[in-house]
């Protein structure tokens, strides 16, 4: 979950600004739903990683930073898709594939949390 935290944010300061062939701004990072799904997934991370000792809680928010990051890889899939032409920042791929490797890292993390929730489970069974 820190991971999936300092790659977003990581995703928000080297985001480049694209620009389209006639130098209008296509994507960029100051956009408000940009800005509000990296924030979002962000503060999503810091929180489940706080809620240690709630497991469920942990789990919920991690499938919920999921989500968020799937919409914000939508967007950016969204608008390179529409864009007319070449760019003239042709490297826009690192930040569409970073929330990609965000949700990488979240699914590790909840298979780690559901892994610990089975334990203290099977604990409790033996009591």
């Amino acid at each position: 979950m820190f991971i999936s935290a300092l790659l977003l944010g990581a995703l928000y300061i080297w985001f480049p600004v694209v620009l389209g062939e006639d130098g209008a701004i296509v994507i960029d990072r100051q956009e408000p739903l940009v800005f509000g799904m990296i924030f979002l997934s962000i503060a999503l991370a810091i929180i489940s990683i706080l809620s240690y000792k709630k497991r469920q809680t942990q789990f919920v928010l991690n499938r919920l930073n999921i989500i968020s990051n799937f919409v914000l890889l939508g967007v950016f899939v969204f608008r390179s898709l529409t864009l007319s032409g070449e760019t003239l920042i042709s490297e826009k791929g690192i930040g569409v594939f970073i929330p990609i490797i965000s949700i990488v890292f979240l699914v590790l993390a909840n298979k780690a949390i559901k892994r610990d929730e089975d334990l203290v489970k099977s604990v409790d069974r033996l009591r």
